[in-house]
């Protein structure tokens, strides 16, 4: 059984389950799969979206509402997690000059999609712009674990293009992360409650982290330490992390990003093993066993996700589409592999050893796989319609790039190490 549940989780595989029976069912009874996903379960909550009836605005919770906005959040926070102990730890792979080259390529592959987004737009459809144009962000996203997935197919585990690829995808999810909180809240912007969000975390930080640490000093034995963490242990963390949530939602903030500001008041581990290291398994630190904890009820949560968002007619399919998929396809490729380029030779800063540029533009096929992150852009870039099903699609199409880059690495000869 856990064989089996363990080629469940590295795959994902109830993520692509969910997708395919929310895109069966709306196909088949869009009507029950629309009812569904918009069930009320709570009316007039403290937690849930916004209507406004009669004048008066309530939140009701959804079941879209509740993977989209609450559940999710599980999902960034451990996305957060792999970005900050790769910034904060003194060997983490987004420290020194060793990240230099990835985080340029990165910055390709988020304007590359951007611009033929853009200029696909302009060119083919210029009467769409005013409609789409919300949609630009969509096409930025990398799923991190999908083209893991793919990498691992295409150039093998040992490949020195597989820490490079990480290395952007952590990159591609912060700057993701940033996106979603500037240029899409979710209501009107009310900044003030994020000193709550702020306040709760430095609290728990200072109280539950800091001081325990500094009372205990050189004393090998950190007594206060060891009490915190067997009497309280993550329940003071658990409660801010519900307070920092909240705040995002009364600031218009989307709430699915809400629990990052909690994920550097942790306590963490002193050294990092990499993105899908098996090893943070036997990490003892407090994030890492919440992490570990986490691993199943997100996959579950990613089930529902795929499940509340996938549904999308197949008559949807239009300019929105194609913006989409292509900005993905074409300007993800060419926007690593030219900032790639140019971190490698104008700038001098080169390329991993073993690594080559045939390697380098296939990564950035591989990269192009944009699937749960694009999935949830769209839904918030677009109020549910036409557009907003259209755009989905073209984020369920990137699946495609996993063929292309099989394609493109048997035609540019990618050698495979296994490792």
């Amino acid at each position: 059984m856990y064989k089996v549940w363990k080629i469940i989780n590295n795959y994902s595989l109830l993520l692509i389950g969910g997708a395919i029976l929310a895109l069966v069912w709306a196909n088949l009874s869009p009507e029950g799969y629309h009812h569904f996903v918009h069930l009320a379960l709570i009316e007039d909550f403290f937690i849930g979206a916004p209507e406004t009836v009669n004048g008066e605005t309530h939140r009701v919770l959804t079941l879209h509402y509740l993977f989209n906005d609450v559940l999710m959040a599980l999902f960034f926070a451990m996305a957060a997690k792999e970005v900050w102990e790769a910034i904060i730890l003194e060997e983490g792979s987004l420290r020194g000059r060793k990240a230099a080259a990835p985080l340029i390529a990165t910055l390709g592959g988020m304007a590359g999609p951007v611009l033929m987004f853009f200029a696909l737009a302009f060119l083919i459809w210029p009467e769409t712009v005013p409609d789409v144009s919300n949609g630009w962000a969509i096409p930025t996203a990398t799923d991190i674990a999908f083209s893991y997935l793919v990498g691992r197919l295409v150039f093998g585990a040992g490949h020195p293009a597989i820490r490079f690829l990480l290395l952007l995808a952590i990159a591609d999810d912060a700057g993701g992360l940033m996106i979603l909180a500037v240029f899409y809240p979710t209501g009107e912007l009310a900044p003030q409650w994020l000193l709550l969000s702020f306040g709760a975390c430095i609290a728990v930080f200072l109280l539950c982290n800091w001081l325990p640490r500094r009372l205990d000093g050189t004393n090998p034995a950190s007594p206060r330490g060891t009490w915190v963490r067997e009497n309280l242990g993550s329940i003071p963390y658990l409660a801010a992390g519900a307070v920092s949530w909240y705040a995002f939602q009364e600031a218009g903030i989307h709430p699915a990003l809400g629990l990052l500001p909690l994920i550097p008041a942790i306590p963490h581990a002193d050294q990092a093993y990499g993105f899908f290291a098996e090893e943070e398994a036997d990490q003892h630190d407090l994030l890492n066993r919440l992490e570990h904890a986490l691993k199943v009820p997100v996959q579950i949560v990613l089930f529902g996700f795929g499940l509340t968002n996938a549904g999308v007619e197949f008559a949807a399919i239009g300019e929105p589409t194609w913006l989409v998929l292509f900005g993905l396809l074409l300007g993800k490729p060419l926007g690593i592999f030219l900032m790639g380029w140019l971190a490698a030779y104008p700038l001098r800063l080169g390329l991993p050893e073993g690594m080559n540029l045939r390697d380098l533009f296939t990564l950035g096929c591989v990269a192009a796989i944009g699937f749960t992150v694009a999935l949830f852009v769209a839904s918030v870039a677009f109020p549910a319609g036409e557009v907003q099903d259209a755009a989905k699609m073209g984020a369920l199409f990137s699946f495609g790039a996993a063929v292309v880059a099989l394609v493109v690495g048997r035609v540019l000869r990618v050698q495979k190490v296994e490792g």
